[in-house]
């Protein structure tokens, strides 16, 4: 059956394959049964936003200045000014996506102080999904950091519907964090909960 959260992609699209398991992501790691369950750090894409909003921004100001105040408006220092900054705005951007994020598309944490950072890459015309995935300690010591990578047909079927279960399946059995948290959360349902996880009965009253 179809999961419900996602919508069927083509299967060719290499992109939409992994853009929508990017997404799975987040639901999986933010609802994982505490004590693991990360809180999603949303600094860095913060930052992305900033950037291109305030580009977005100095080029709709100048285009304004074009269409109403005319040609020689443009010329004048500010607008020089307006223009530079627009160029510069664009090449931080462009370096802060492809060397600061740099394909990361989960960093969160847990209560405890445990951090997680997920990038993941995928070439153009390959089945194949891959992830870097560190885990660092509240004193940045890393516990545990590893490179993995497998189909994406192991969660989209042959119509393109996708199936979490299968990816989050597959994180469990390659990482020792997610593995306890899918033992956790067998213990807490008896064996018929979700691998997604399920949070303490007490947080929900």
């Amino acid at each position: 059956m179809a999961s419900s959260s996602a919508p069927k992609v083509p299967v060719y699209s290499v992109n939409d394959l992994k853009s929508t398991t990017d997404d799975a992501l987040v639901p999986y790691l933010c609802n994982l049964p505490q004590p693991y369950t990360f809180t999603q750090d949303h600094s860095k894409s913060n930052v992305r936003f900033i950037l291109g909003y305030s580009a977005v921004a100095i080029a709709a100001f100048t285009f304004y200045a074009d269409r109403k105040l005319g040609w020689e408006a443009t010329t004048s220092p500010w607008i020089i000014a307006a223009v530079f900054s627009y160029f510069v705005l664009n090449s931080v951007l462009t370096y802060w996506v492809w060397a600061v994020e740099a394909g990361e598309v989960f960093r969160g944490k847990r209560k405890s102080g445990e951090t997680i950072s997920i990038q993941s890459f995928a070439k153009k015309h390959s089945p194949l999904y891959k992830l870097r995935i560190v885990y660092t300690s509240p004193s940045n010591k890393v516990l545990q950091e590893k490179e993995i990578e497998t189909p994406f047909t192991k969660w989209f079927s042959a119509e393109g519907f996708f199936h979490p279960e299968p990816l989050r399946s597959w994180l469990a059995t390659e990482v020792e964090v997610l593995r306890l948290a899918a033992k956790e959360t067998e213990r807490k349902t008896g064996g018929v909960g979700s691998v997604v996880g399920v949070q303490d009965s007490k947080n929900r009253k």
